[in-house]
């Protein structure tokens, strides 16, 4: 049986991270060659031996995901080495403060994530973007939640940030679609075994003076399938989105939130 990304070239940026590694594990096991990087050594070179013991291809690279040529010089050197960029995935990490209200945010702490996320996509996908227009084919693929299309409290720059990533990738979508690239967002609910989520989790309940079981049993309730999104969920849309049964979907964000928000 043929595997969904079947030797599939696919660049994630942030692999080190919980929603990275997930997605770098999934996309290895359905047959891509995964270009793992992030800042810190150690966690990719961990995930490629892993992927390798278990039959797949990885690669790893210390990349800042923040910085043109580094992202130019890597994605030069994959397409050198394999050809090809066919998948390229952004999950990188950029802190940003929970639990305050907006009229009580200083203007850098609203500011600095959204000029930090708004980086790091352009950079990354525009790199992919021009590689793809060449072949004439890809897929890349960026990573929302909810509180970018629905009001959330004290989430900070948080929500704005998700609609900044939303609209950039419509109007990505838009000028490389006619070139065969196909851009979509993963708009999920938070994970609890993802450490950002985690530590907004931690913060959240504190702030509205109760417990974390508390303030799970709300976040499940406020669902349709009373649940949270699992990272094995969102890493097997990811796969199915990045793969060619997916090539009549562009310039949209899959909801993948069990129901938190609901379009």
């Amino acid at each position: 049986m043929t595997k969904l990304l079947e030797n599939k070239n696919a660049v994630i940026y942030g692999a080190g991270g919980a929603i990275g590694s997930a997605l770098a594990r999934a996309f290895a096991h359905e047959g891509a060659n995964v270009f793992l990087t992030g800042h810190t050594m150690a966690p990719l070179e961990a995930l490629a031996k892993e992927i390798a013991a278990a039959g797949g291809a990885a690669d790893a690279a210390q990349v800042d995901a923040l910085g043109a040529q580094a992202i130019e010089k890597h994605a030069s050197d994959v397409v050198e080495r394999r050809g090809s960029i066919d998948v390229s995935v952004n999950v990188i990490s950029i802190p940003h403060l929970h639990g305050t209200a907006l009229v009580d945010l200083l203007l850098t702490e609203f500011a600095e994530p959204i000029k930090g996320y708004a980086t790091t996509h352009l950079l990354t996908a525009t790199a992919a973007a021009r590689r793809m227009v060449k072949q004439g084919s890809g897929a890349i693929l960026m990573v929302t939640a909810p509180p970018g299309r629905m009001p959330v409290t004290l989430t900070g720059a948080f929500g704005p940030t998700c609609a900044m990533i939303e609209a950039f990738s419509r109007s990505l979508a838009a000028e490389i679609g006619p070139h065969g690239v196909r851009v979509v967002c993963l708009r999920s609910s938070g994970s609890p075994k993802s450490p950002g989520v985690q530590k907004a989790f931690d913060q959240h309940p504190k702030t509205a003076g109760e417990s974390r079981d508390e303030y799970h049993a709300e976040l499940k309730k406020g669902t349709l399938l009373r649940r949270l999104t699992k990272l094995t969920e969102v890493a097997n849309v990811a796969s199915f989105m990045a793969s060619d049964l997916a090539n009549s979907i562009t310039g949209t964000s899959t909801n993948i939130s069990c129901g938190s928000s609901v379009d």
